[in-house]
Order: C-alpha cells, then sequence, then structure tokens
C-alpha cells in the first residue's frame, strides 16, 4: 500500500527536497508551510505520517503537534519532527506533545524513508 506523507515546512527548499526523496519512495506527498497551513490540509486528509519543522511563521511544530494529538480524527498518527534543532529541552517538549521521532537537518533520504515505514508499520 502506498504511505501518504503530510511535510510541513517553511523552507521551500527542505520542501521540495522531502517532495523528490518520498516521490523516488513510491509515497504520496501532502505539503503545508507551516502548522496553521498543515491544519488546513490535515482537514482534507489523513496520512500515513507526518514530518513537521519545529521553527515555523504563524504556528511552530509545537502548536502543531499538540494541535493535532488534540484532534480525534488525526491524534493516532505519527509525527516525526525533522529540524535544525537538537537540544534536549526541545526534544523533550516534542515528545511530551506526542512526537514520535526526531530527525536533524539535514537529512539523509534513505534514512528518512526507513524512519517512516517503521512508525507508519
Amino acid at each position: 500500500m502506498t504511505k501518504t506523507v503530510l511535510t510541513v515546512d517553511d523552507s521551500r527548499t527542505i520542501r521540495e527536497m522531502l517532495r523528490a526523496a518520498l516521490t523516488e519512495a513510491g509515497m504520496n506527498v501532502l505539503q503545508a508551510e507551516d502548522g496553521v497551513h498543515g491544519l488546513e490540509v490535515l482537514d482534507g486528509a489523513m496520512p500515513d505520517v507526518i514530518v513537521t519543522d519545529i521553527n515555523m511563521p504563524r504556528m511552530d511544530g509545537f502548536g502543531f503537534i499538540e494541535a493535532v494529538r488534540g484532534s480525534n480524527k488525526h491524534r493516532a498518527i505519527p509525527i516525526l519532527v525533522l529540524t535544525t534543532e537538537s537540544v534536549d529541552d526541545k526534544k523533550d517538549r516534542a515528545r511530551r506533545l506526542g512526537a514520535t521521532g526526531w530527525i536533524v537537518k539535514p537529512f539523509d533520504p534513505a534514512k528518512l524513508v526507513n524512519a517512516i515505514n517503521r512508525v507508519a508499520a
């Protein structure tokens, strides 16, 4: 079964890199520019996995994770954080909010696809 992944990142370059890596792996890709846009995309979609940045305008990744976990419809979707941040307090905060995993940018496409397949299994 083809997996659908929602990527949420304010960087157009990162969004395009994610789209290239995930479509090459045979995945469907939905994209959003920040947390607010991510919630709008989720209104009409049920992705298998969400990959989100932390530092974004309008709604950051922490707020987005909290909103997704508060949704009856989407609370069970695995969420991977993909960010330049690597400090433990931010990882702990994301984990407490319900993040499934944490990947530091720049990302290795093969490792990202492997992580998505693991959490979506």
